[in-house]
């Protein structure tokens, strides 16, 4: 039963994946791209200066603290 039940499961997501797929992007308003109406993209320059910064200062404690314990087992 379980293994009937894992294939209704598998089936049902690659079923959904390709409806979803099918549909497409809703069409545009009729006044788009008239008088300046552009779409705007989100900007993420910033939250990825963020992201970069956190992740060299997130490795950089992980190596210290990784030299330290080595350094106090006297490798």
């Amino acid at each position: 039963m379980k293994k009937h039940w894992l294939k209704f499961v598998v089936v049902m997501l690659i079923s959904t994946g390709f409806s979803l797929a099918s549909l497409g992007d809703p069409p545009l308003p009729p006044d788009h791209g008239q008088n300046g109406n552009q779409p705007v993209g989100a900007p993420i320059d910033g939250g990825l200066g963020i992201l970069l910064a956190l992740g060299a200062a997130y490795g950089g404690r992980k190596i210290y603290r990784a030299v330290r314990k080595d350094v106090r087992r006297g490798m």
